[in-house]
């Protein structure tokens, strides 16, 4: 029957404020299938909604934690890091999870990430990485690829660009990851392990910007960057950590997976067991 409805409501309408959407993504943009992972993820973790909270600094990845329907801040730009440890730290029972992108987090909030990993704070940070500032105008970052086009960069960037798994290991952090908004099923599942585990986790995501990044390099829509990713991505768990640079104008491949998986005394435990 034509207009049959199927079902009342989608299985994720309790975590994500349905009056708020749809969202204000560009077309083709990867942040929103990023958070359905993440909001897939908070949901089959043994941590009640009520007890998760969403930290998000400025960006368009920012914009994630105003479609959570549970405890989220939207902090100044480059702090979402501080301001998720302060809440870790008044009340360790919350899972607290930084949500935001690469500009937000290793730019202007680099020193934060940088301090926070050493430290081993127990939180979860997810950077989805479009390479670009993709909200102000398509200008270069910490992570644009060598040779890359952007709005600040128009004969091409000439900075090598962050290895941010190799970053976030040499730091100290427990749980390393990199994928793509492609991979859906693997990012659901690095951010279920994250969430897991007790310590500084990072996963990075690497997601589409046709507007800003796509766009000045002649990849295309949102699409092709997918295909792109299809084509060149190689899954390695154990691939050496400084080999994971990025570049996105060659032929070059994308090596993803989850590269670090250890165990190490959180901030805040005890330096010594109790007699």
């Amino acid at each position: 029957m034509v207009g049959e409805l199927i079902v009342k409501t989608h299985p994720l309408d309790d975590a994500l404020r349905a009056d708020r959407l749809p969202h204000i993504w560009c077309p083709g943009c990867g942040i929103g299938t990023v958070m359905d992972c993440f909001v897939r993820a908070m949901k089959a973790s043994d941590t009640p909604l009520d007890k998760h909270i969403c930290v998000s600094g400025i960006g368009c990845t920012g914009r994630v934690a105003g479609y959570l329907a549970l405890d989220s801040f939207h902090t100044t730009h480059g702090r979402a890091i501080p301001f998720a440890t302060g809440m870790k730290l008044a009340n360790p029972e919350l899972e607290v999870t930084v949500l935001s992108g690469d500009g937000d987090l290793f730019a202007i909030g680099g020193n934060h990430f940088l301090h926070a990993a050493r430290r081993n704070m127990d939180i979860n940070v997810f950077c989805v990485n479009n390479f670009n500032y993709g909200m102000t105008g398509g200008q270069a970052g910490p992570t644009t690829p060598r040779g890359s086009f952007s709005t600040t960069t128009p004969a091409g960037n000439v900075d090598d660009p962050f290895n941010l798994p190799h970053l976030a290991a040499a730091l100290g952090a427990v749980y390393v990851a990199r994928w793509t908004s492609l991979h859906v099923r693997q990012v659901e599942k690095s951010m279920a392990r994250a969430l897991q585990k007790k310590g500084f986790t990072f996963v990075e995501i690497l997601a589409p910007c046709p507007i800003g990044y796509g766009k000045s390099n002649d990849i295309g829509e949102g699409l092709d960057e997918l295909e792109l990713y299809k084509r060149h991505c190689i899954i390695d768990d154990g691939a050496p950590l400084e080999s994971l640079q990025i570049d996105l104008t060659q032929d070059a491949p994308i090596t993803l997976g989850n590269f670090v998986d250890i165990e190490r005394r959180p901030y805040g435990s005890p330096l010594r067991e109790e007699a």
